[in-house]
């Protein structure tokens, strides 16, 4: 491949802010020399160069793709590089799915950061397949591979200098690798005491005043706006007024939106929104490759040769992506080769039958799950059960559905409750991706389908379902249940086709299977049901599905 060659066009020099015509000289991958030239000299197209977007956070496992073909479609939206936390894969398969990503990535040109997972399993209060303690990430932070310690999620453990937790914190810090945070809701002291430990980012955010306690007490924000959680709107006026300390991210991203954009179409919002240009680039290229230092260009002589070439600067659509003074995409098109797949799982649930839902009805009252569009917290409210026969079911009519959880990493009886907010009609959706833990977590409005959609997900030993009436579609993610070995075009079609069943069956969340997938979380609040019971991350502990009269 030939990396010598030069490229004209309206140069974006985001550290010096200011626009001018440029010649960019690029010898073996890096620039060698960058001129400034007269207006005349420019070709007639217009263009302007301008340094890659860069993901400051994101679960490439989200994608449902392996990293290779996540980089395959993220260049054509003129994404150079992301800092990427496989703590998905680690949760299921340990070190050995670290690994997997690691071995998967480096066949490519993307640049990608991995960071060594702080918190697997996430919490005692789950059933997990992997478990990384202070040993097993001491040895990720002392690979090269490795740049940062993944988000510290254990916020908690970190108020209360939990031995192991500290160590972690430590282990990376004295190896001069920062360390990101994970603690939604936190604010005023606790925030600052949970910073004080060690922590550099957080991107978990959804209030401006929570943003600004973090900000304040020294962390950076990383403005997430993803196939979930969609803060953008509520934060996007610390871009302006705190350019150095902010970033992009996506935290996850389905690949049927991936497939359509990235970070440009953030930068693009933000643009609309009558932000500063400058201040926009600034956040969405050069804060993460300067935070996280790497090795990424930034359109100066003598960095890698890692750029892109849009035709205007307010919708970012990338004509040419450039990494290492390779031509890795033009017009939508990648021009990087598909590299050989490889698999890993963790699977050993067998299916289950309709008396394992049933539940006896103990008391009137129950305590119920409230899904949140846009958002990865629920509220937790108490609403009056429908019993039928002596058993709690569930009342289409009040959007009262069945939520199930099930341990994919062992026979055990399923945990079942109550949720609001999915609103369907008919039929059931499963999935064994359901964070962090990955165990089968399923919502439908009856039992039939309910079975139906998980069986069939253990069927395909993980992936999606849907099912209804004797109708099912799956679905299948053969690597750790969370990734397909297909390509992002295939999987982002049958996604898509799911998706839309999904929403005819009365759904009205924009992203149904993204919000399913958080609703076994139990570090984000309010209450949460994992495969050991129904969790209020309020007082951190178990509660009972039914509330004494």
């Amino acid at each position: 491949m030939n990396t010598h060659f030069s490229i004209t066009g309206r140069l974006v020099d985001v550290h010096h802010r200011e626009i001018y015509p440029a010649r960019v000289n690029v010898a073996d991958g890096r620039i060698a020399r960058i001129e400034r030239i007269e207006e005349r000299h420019l070709d007639s197209s217009g263009s302007f160069l301008m340094p890659g977007f860069v993901d400051s956070h994101i679960h490439i496992e989200s994608s449902m793709v392996l990293p290779s073909e996540f980089a395959r479609v993220a260049v054509t939206h003129g994404t150079v590089a992301t800092v990427s936390d496989p703590h998905e894969i680690a949760n299921v398969c340990g070190i050995d799915g670290v690994e997997l990503m690691l071995r998967n990535a480096a066949q490519t040109q993307f640049k990608f950061m991995f960071g060594a997972p702080a918190c697997v399993p996430a919490t005692i209060f789950e059933t997990a397949g992997g478990c990384l303690d202070v040993a097993a990430v001491t040895r990720l932070l002392d690979d090269d591979r490795i740049g940062y310690l993944s988000e510290m999620m254990d916020f908690p453990g970190v108020l209360n200098r939990n031995p192991q937790v500290m160590q972690k914190i430590a282990a990376a810090l004295e190896r001069g690798k920062p360390v990101d945070g994970h603690a939604p809701g936190l604010r005023g002291e606790a925030a600052a005491r949970y910073i004080a430990a060690g922590i550099t980012t957080d991107h978990e955010c959804f209030t401006i005043d929570e943003a600004l306690d973090k900000i304040n007490a020294g962390c950076k924000i990383a403005i997430r706006e993803g196939s979930a959680a969609r803060n953008f709107d509520a934060l996007q006026s610390l871009i302006d007024q705190y350019p150095q300390s902010c970033m992009l991210c996506s935290d996850d991203k389905h690949p049927d939106e991936l497939l359509l954009g990235h970070i440009n179409q953030v930068a693009a919002r933000a643009i609309a929104a009558g932000r500063d240009l400058m201040n926009v680039l600034q956040v969405a290229c050069v804060n993460p490759v300067e935070h996280y230092r790497m090795e990424v260009g930034l359109l100066r002589e003598g960095d890698p040769a890692d750029f892109i070439v849009v035709d205007d600067l307010i919708h970012f659509g990338a004509n040419q992506t450039y990494i290492g003074g390779e031509l890795v995409a033009q017009r939508g098109q990648c021009l990087m080769p598909n590299v050989p797949t490889e698999t890993i799982n963790h699977f050993e649930a067998n299916p289950i039958s309709e008396d394992a839902l049933a539940i006896r009805a103990r008391s009137q009252k129950i305590r119920v799950i409230e899904a949140i569009d846009g958002q990865l917290i629920t509220n937790s409210i108490v609403r009056q059960c429908l019993s039928v026969n002596g058993f709690a079911v569930a009342d289409v009519l009040r959007d009262l559905l069945k939520i199930v959880v099930v341990n994919r990493y062992a026979n055990a009886l399923p945990s079942v409750g109550f949720v609001t907010g999915f609103g369907l009609q008919s039929g059931a959706i499963a999935s064994s991706v359901a964070h962090d833990s990955h165990n089968i977590v399923a919502v439908g409005t009856n039992d039939s389908d309910l079975v139906a959609a998980i069986n069939a997900v253990i069927g395909s030993r993980g992936g999606l379902s849907v099912a209804d009436r004797g109708q099912i579609d799956v679905l299948p993610l053969p690597v750790a249940g969370l990734m397909s070995t297909q390509s992002c075009q295939s999987v982002g079609t049958h996604y898509s086709q799911m998706d839309a069943r999904v929403k005819e069956l009365g759904t009205p969340l924009q992203s149904p299977y993204m919000t399913l997938s958080f609703m076994a979380l139990p570090v984000i609040p309010a209450l949460k049901l994992s495969d050991k019971g129904l969790f209020d991350v309020s007082v951190f502990n178990f509660v009972s599905l039914f509330v004494d009269e």
